[in-house]
């Protein structure tokens, strides 16, 4: 479960790091410096902000050259833990420099390469899904380089768990605690009612140390700028941006980073980097909504559910049957390729795959969706990409083009067992077709499914969230991406009764033939069923 523990068979990474991790100070003062392996350059913005408040770019974002994580409590390599500007500004930071006169886009983008050649390949920060206090320790444990997570109001998953103000601060601290950031979601699309309160909630996410705010609305992003003017503003996906001028317009309103539409193919991402220098940001996971980028008006029409308020009802999964005018209750159902019923059930998005053409195209966060999921998808699917992300970058250390790269075998094989819809590439690639839709079924059927939590490891003590007997197969999600797999052998509670058999909610301490070793608190274990 460690991430920093590497995929089963691959050379370790350089421990130590290159560089020193620098603490976040104003623009305009010296916040660090960068060992650049000629000597040590003073890593310092634009002087002409000295005299500005602090973070008073342009574009309205934080000097991101000052914003390297200390790494607090893991075994993690700084170039690891580094998000991908650690070796140089980007140019979405236009007026940070090593060194005067004032670096252009293009000048921050070279400086970028050079870093690279020197000190490893930049890899996009994994952001991952944050729905409940657990769900965000379990993606920090398994990997993730940021979470995001709402607030129980101005998000777009309001029937998920989400987070009181007591336990945000909580949850953020956890995450500073181990390296990680903080992005909160204020993401609906408000209605002047939705605006009461809204200045206050913005600053208690500064006050609880906020490493971003994700914005869609026009109006907050506003005021937003205006309220927390220190904080950085991330586009949603529900914004549409699909072109570089709509890159450039929300660059221009201070956002910092944007979530691509999720309707963009891999040439339209390039162009956009090629074209740009705000952070950019791609959903590769999860869930896909079957409305333009999930504004979708159709939950709101059928069930009084507003999506763009958080309240889906998801009809889109709905089975539909047509209805001849002149025979009411004659019910006809809607077939594609004779299959089913189901005329708008998207599979779900992965790009697993495509991972290293993402790395190649320079995006700097891929994002998986599953504020809603549960505990166990959080952990898989977080663990899957971040030994896909190490994969790729040991691939890219030994000289390997990213372009060139498959992913091994085993990673078909842990994405199987994963519960989904099946999976679909999207618009990655070509248009969906017929082929990326489920017409007969609201989902696969799941084979795997997650059967305890560890809450101790002297002795094993388990959590347990499916039926787990004695004699049951379980797999272990470890550091490796081939889960170890042990037999349970006993079963008792704490108090010392036996039993065979444990429920859901159960706390039980277990024993294995063979014995699981180097068991780490918060993993996941999981059967088949």
């Amino acid at each position: 479960m460690n991430p920093d523990r590497k995929v089963k068979g691959t050379a370790g990474l350089a421990t130590g790091g290159v560089g020193r991790p620098l603490r976040e100070q104003p623009c305009g003062r010296v916040a660090g410096e960068y060992s650049t392996g000629a000597g040590d350059v003073k890593l310092r913005c634009c002087p002409a902000l000295d005299n500005q408040p602090p973070h008073a770019h342009r574009r309205g974002s934080p000097c991101k050259a000052t914003r390297l994580p200390v790494n607090k409590g893991r075994r993690r390599t700084f170039s690891e833990r580094a998000t991908p500007w650690a070796f140089a500004p980007p140019p979405a930071c236009i007026l940070c420099l090593f060194s005067e006169p004032p670096m252009t886009s293009s000048d921050a983008r070279s400086a970028a390469d050079s870093a690279v050649a020197a000190h490893g390949p930049r890899m996009p920060e994994l952001l991952a899904p944050a729905g409940s206090y657990e769900k965000l320790t379990t993606a920090v444990d398994y990997g993730a380089d940021a979470v995001y997570l709402g607030g129980k109001s101005f998000s777009l998953r309001a029937r998920a768990a989400n987070f009181d103000d007591e336990t945000l601060r909580r949850g953020v601290d956890y995450a500073h605690a181990h390296g990680v950031k903080a992005y909160v979601t204020v993401n609906i699309f408000a209605h002047n009612r939705d605006l009461d309160g809204l200045e206050s909630y913005l600053a208690m996410l500064r006050d609880a140390g906020a490493d971003g705010l994700i914005v869609s609305d026009p109006g907050i992003l506003a005021m937003a700028r205006r309220i927390v003017p220190d904080v950085p503003l991330h586009l949603s996906t529900q914004a549409n941006v699909t072109n570089s001028a709509s890159v450039q317009f929300w660059a221009d309103q201070g956002v910092s980073r944007l979530n691509l539409a999720r309707e963009l193919g891999l040439e339209e991402i390039r162009a956009i980097r090629a074209a740009s220098g705000v952070e950019l940001e791609v959903f590769v996971h999860g869930a896909l909504c079957i409305s333009y980028s999930g504004r979708c008006m159709l939950s709101n029409y059928l069930t009084g559910r507003n999506a763009n308020q958080g309240d889906c009802a998801h009809p889109c999964r709905y089975s539909y049957a047509v209805v001849e005018e002149k025979r009411p209750g004659q019910y006809f159902p809607v077939e594609e390729d004779e299959r089913g019923t189901y005329i708008f059930n998207s599979r779900d998005l992965c790009l697993l795959h495509h991972l290293p053409s993402l790395v190649d195209a320079g995006v700097d966060a891929i994002k998986i969706e599953g504020r809603m999921k549960s505990v166990g998808y959080v952990g898989a699917v977080v663990r899957l990409y971040r030994l896909a992300l190490e994969w790729i970058r040991e691939q890219l250390l030994s000289g390997q083009p990213a372009v060139s790269l498959t992913l091994p075998e085993a990673f078909d094989n842990e994405l199987s067992k994963i519960g989904t819809r099946g999976q679909t590439e999207n618009f990655f690639r070509a248009r969906p077709s017929s082929a990326d839709m489920l017409y007969d079924r609201m989902r696969l059927e799941q084979k795997f499914v997650p059967v305890g939590i560890v809450r101790a490891v002297e002795p094993l003590l388990i959590e347990t969230r499916h039926v787990l007997n004695c004699g049951d197969h379980i797999e272990y999600l470890g550091p490796s991406i081939e889960p170890d797999t042990v037999t349970v052998s006993a079963m008792h509670l704490e108090d010392g009764t036996p039993m065979s058999r444990a429920n859901p909610g159960n706390l039980v301490v277990v024993r294995t033939d063979p014995p699981l070793r180097h068991v780490e608190p918060h993993a996941l274990l999981r059967k088949h069923l």
